[in-house]
């Protein structure tokens, strides 16, 4: 119908500005901490731009339903302010319409919010958490040079290096010497290759084909020990999700898993989806109050309650995590008292005459 697609156009007219003002703030900012962490030397320029699309594309799941909102709510005003919806009521056209149109629009979004929301955003924050650690690597490789001494570990640990390779990956021909406390000792190695240890973080070079030499030469307690490989730690991880942030980790682990962290993060996801319908038809409701003389107040109420519903939905998903409210609350009492405000405000009228005639009769 010509009056579905005038809506939903003047929506997307919207709301393509509003998403791109704020892809380009976001991103703005991610970029001067990457270009800061590039001139500090802790990160390759040549991934900053690796790290830029990665973490826009992860930002669009959660952009997507305030854009959208905002969307409709400036477009429903507008129409309201020139007299446009009045026209339409006039016309006989229902509310029900209305909303039927807005779902209709938001369905596209909310196809688009769960394929990025259950499995790109993850992909890109893993891929986000992979170059970062690539940048640590190469940040602390840069620094060894072939034929120079490198300390690590403020000097309990030094390292030389007669050779390496083009891409900095592996090591030729390395000698460490390793302080613990009073004891020192030697080794040598064929070759040597810098890890970091998936689920702790934690920091390794690791030694292949070569020899320890532990204790003073000309001493019984003298030991040579013969190795395949050999780790030696450079700094210890934190443990737990360091490395993997729940954000990354792929949908599938999370379906059916009995882990607080994971069931919330699952909420959390399925969140956004449920908000891409929800918040449209709430501004909506709101519009149908608008006051001509305060063209903004809708957007600031918007606005608000924007703010009050994911401070919501975050509060539950740290308690859901904590053990604080059972699985089947989680944040799902967040989007159904919004969908009852829906209601109240979609009904409010209806309610508010019941209310006189309940007094009215009361009062005969």
């Amino acid at each position: 119908m010509i009056l579905e697609r005038y809506i939903q156009t003047e929506i997307l007219s919207k709301l393509g500005w509003i998403l791109g003002f704020l892809v380009l703030i976001i991103a703005s900012d991610s970029f001067v901490d990457y270009l800061a962490d590039a001139a500090a030397g802790n990160l390759p320029g040549d991934l900053i731009f690796q790290l830029l699309a990665m973490k826009t594309l992860s930002m669009i799941t959660s952009l997507l339903p305030i854009a959208l909102f905002l969307g409709v709510i400036l477009a429903l005003t507008r129409m309201t302010q020139d007299r446009e919806l009045a026209v339409v009521a006039g016309a006989g056209v229902a509310e029900r319409f209305k909303i039927v149109s807005i779902l209709k629009f938001s369905t596209v979004f909310a196809a688009v919010v769960f394929v990025t929301g259950f499995y790109l955003s993850p992909w890109a924050e893993a891929r986000v958490r992979d170059l970062r650690i690539r940048a640590e690597i190469e940040s602390d490789i840069a620094g060894i040079a072939a034929g120079q001494f490198r300390e690590f570990s403020r000097g309990d640990m030094v390292v030389y290096v007669q050779e390496l390779d083009n891409d900095k990956g592996y090591m030729r021909n390395v000698f460490l010497q390793l302080r613990q406390g009073e004891d020192l000792g030697v080794l040598n190695s064929d070759s040597a290759r810098y890890l970091v240890k998936p689920g702790t973080g934690s920091r390794y070079v690791l030694f292949e084909d070569g020899s320890r030499y532990d204790g003073e030469p000309g001493t019984v307690d003298y030991r040579i020990t013969r190795y395949k490989t050999y780790a030696v730690l450079l700094e210890q991880g934190e443990g737990g999700f360091v490395d993997r942030r729940l954000e990354s980790i792929p949908t599938s682990e999370l379906w059916g898993s009995e882990h607080p962290m994971f069931k919330a993060e699952l909420q959390w996801r399925a969140s956004f989806v449920l908000a891409v319908f929800l918040l449209p038809v709430f501004a909506l409701a709101i519009s149908r109050y608008t006051i001509t003389e305060s063209r903004y107040l809708p957007i600031f109420t918007c606005v608000l309650v924007y703010f009050i519903y994911t401070n919501l939905l975050s509060l539950s998903k740290t308690l859901l995590w904590k053990g604080g409210i059972p699985e089947y609350v989680g944040l799902w009492w967040v989007h159904l008292v919004l969908l009852a405000t829906i209601l109240i405000l979609m009904n409010f009228p209806a309610l508010r005459a019941w209310y006189r005639y309940g007094r009215q009769s009361r009062g005969g």
